[in-house]
């Protein structure tokens, strides 16, 4: 099939390539000519594994093309899926005004039947809204169908996930929308949920939702456990052995970061709130991942007394391993109210430095985990990367002026900290 998708970020890059990779014909469209500029040259803007491999291969075969055109992509194509941001307003309601913006300059390029697909995490009825926005400015009276996909795909394992999904949702109100769709996904052998638009919407920001409630709530009992003496590992194993709850997502830190959770938590806020329907709970949900941060920032604060004049190492940037996306990083805000109490820092992250200049200033970024350790009052673990889970323990503790770790993502085990000679503090043990 001949499918155009719009927007090549981390959706959209990841959606083109995967069904490249299929055996589609593919053309990804952004505005941003550097962007395609870099990815016409196997450049890849952001890091995923396994995503430039799958790139290169498929460009190779021209089946995956890149262009900044929107009518050489509309003309290229059967399918259009739109895969650009929708960033939270001050009010935390979706921006759609990059959904605005593609409609028109979709509108006057139809010149045949085309199927719209959504892609982006939309609130419930921009199916309709993008519907009317293309209706209006198109010349021509000219046949399209809406449809919404939204995708379900984690960051640092986007690829594997396109593969191996749980399901696949198509939010469709058309025949000839559910023979194109159908066909493309028949590849995949796993459940297929065909519903309308506005369920297919509410299922995305529901579905981000729930998980973030999930974070946020072992956070809290972690708070709990803190504070008499009980395991919040053994806690979260006990609760997530119950095949009702399940053991994803049952893992306490620093809280969850990234441009999804947050971002779609909010949205469905205003959701809620337009609808007159009370939203409590989630507004909770926020607030206990902003107050872990906090609460970290005060573990560091009682363990050095004072954070004055301290030398600290941390070790990560990125909201998560295996990507260098900063986008609200639980990292950035721990590390600028250390600054601001006079913490001297030095930071180390696999792949997100070039990312975190942007967001932290003042820190020193050196180029390994020793490097930010060396003669330090103390260490910080604030993504949980392999590279950490792997650190020669004894090399680490000598380069350390004093051997204390105060680990957010719970990497290690207590018992073997304490047998390497370390002060060692957690979350929730």
């Amino acid at each position: 099939m001949k499918i155009a998708i719009i927007g090549s970020g981390h959706v959209g890059l990841v959606t083109g390539a995967c069904f490249s990779d299929l055996g589609n014909d593919v053309i990804c469209m952004d505005q941003d000519v550097a962007k395609i500029r870099l990815l016409k040259n196997g450049e890849i803007p952001f890091f995923e594994p396994g995503l430039k491999e799958l790139v290169l291969k498929n460009t190779a075969k021209n089946r995956l093309l890149f262009t900044s055109n929107m009518e050489e992509a509309i003309q290229f194509s059967q399918i259009i899926f739109l895969c650009v941001g929708t960033p939270p307003k001050e009010n935390g309601e979706a921006d759609l005004s990059a959904i605005e913006h593609v409609a028109r300059a979709i509108a006057p390029h139809l010149t045949a039947y085309r199927l719209i697909v959504e892609k982006s995490t939309v609130p419930v009825e921009t199916g309709l809204y993008l519907e009317k926005m293309i209706k209006k400015n198109i010349s021509r009276k000219i046949k399209f169908d809406i449809a919404s996909n939204p995708e379900f795909l984690r960051e640092g394992s986007a690829v594997q996930d396109f593969f191996n999904p749980d399901r696949i949702v198509l939010g469709i109100e058309s025949l000839r929308a559910k023979e194109l769709l159908s066909e493309l996904y028949k590849p995949f052998k796993v459940p297929v949920l065909i519903t309308n638009i506005r369920s297919a919407e509410i299922i995305k920001h529901a579905s981000n939702s729930f998980l973030a409630m999930k974070i946020s709530f072992i956070n809290l009992v972690s708070q709990i456990c803190s504070s008499v003496g009980a395991d919040i590992e053994k806690v979260a194993e006990g609760m997530g052995s119950d095949r009702r709850i399940g053991k994803s997502f049952l893992k306490a830190g620093i809280g969850f970061g990234g441009s999804c959770f947050p971002k779609d938590l909010a949205a469905f806020i205003r959701i809620s709130e337009k609808m007159n329907v009370s939203c409590n709970i989630l507004k909770e949900v926020s607030e206990i991942n902003e107050c872990q941060k906090i609460n970290f920032v005060n573990l560091i604060r009682s363990k050095l007394k004072k954070i004055q004049g301290k030398k600290i190492a941390a070790l990560g940037l990125a909201f998560k391993p295996d990507t260098d996306d900063m986008r609200n990083a639980p990292a950035i805000d721990v590390l600028n109210q250390l600054q601001m109490e006079g913490a001297d820092i030095k930071a180390y992250d696999p792949c997100a430095m070039p990312e975190a200049k942007k967001y932290i200033k003042g820190v020193k970024f050196v180029k390994n985990a020793y490097q930010a350790c060396e003669d330090a009052d103390a260490a910080l673990i604030l993504t949980e990367w392999r590279e950490f889970r792997d650190i020669d323990l004894k090399k680490l503790k000598k380069t350390l002026r004093h051997p204390l770790i105060i680990d957010g993502r719970n990497l290690y085990d207590p018992a073997e900290m304490k047998k390497n000679g370390f002060q060692y503090f957690s979350i929730g043990r």
